[in-house]
């Protein structure tokens, strides 16, 4: 898959307020702080398409980009630490869970995890709650450029190992870094199946 046009759409506080769910999107999401918004932007291969910051918590509202036309690219807030209230939090919890269990036409969700990070308590939690949800994902590891390859095998074998407590077949796990574009085809590939599986079933 080529990508043409990244638009942004909208930025939304409330399910309801988002685009129509007529063509098929893919969300992306993860802890706080681990560099969402730098691999949209390489996946697009557009710089600015969503803010950088070094600040966690930048992303708060779901953010539509309509790729190609064809394909809605949503940028989620982060879960985890964030420099803001409980009640602040809270609403954010009811707004990401909102949109995961309601939206018609989200195809999968990219979960995104560093690489350079043991696997954490509360990415696991939300993976495997993903899971009791029936909501299909990814495992994204992002920043691969920052370890050696033997880091790389034995951080997916670490999580392979964590999640066989709960999983009988281990979720797909992509590897990639906004640095040097590793995963993007291995991502966009596997969109673009999505994309016809949607079509397939909307006819």
């Amino acid at each position: 898959m080529l990508i043409r046009t990244a638009i942004y759409i909208s930025s939304c506080v409330e399910l309801k307020k988002c685009p129509k769910p007529l063509i098929p999107e893919y969300a992306f999401i993860g802890r706080s702080n681990v560099g969402k918004s730098s691999l949209i932007n390489m996946l697009t291969g557009i710089g600015g398409l969503a803010k950088v910051s070094a600040s966690p918590g930048k992303t708060q509202v779901i953010n539509h980009f309509l790729i190609n036309g064809e394909w809605y690219l949503v940028d989620l807030p982060g879960y985890g630490f964030a420099r803001i209230s409980k009640v602040k939090k809270k609403e954010w919890e009811m707004m990401i869970s909102g949109y995961l269990l309601r939206r018609q036409n989200l195809m999968s969700v990219f979960v995104l995890v560093d690489i350079r990070v043991p696997v954490q308590k509360n990415d696991l939690d939300f993976i495997n709650n993903m899971g009791e949800s029936q909501i299909p994902f990814v495992i994204l590891m992002t920043k691969c450029d920052k370890v050696s390859g033997h880091e790389v095998k034995l951080t997916i074998s670490n999580w392979k190992k964590a999640l066989s407590e709960r999983w009988e077949e281990c979720p797909r796990i992509i590897v990639s870094s906004a640095k040097t574009g590793d995963g993007r085809q291995e991502i966009l590939n596997y969109i673009n199946v999505s994309n016809r599986a949607f079509t397939a079933t909307t006819r």
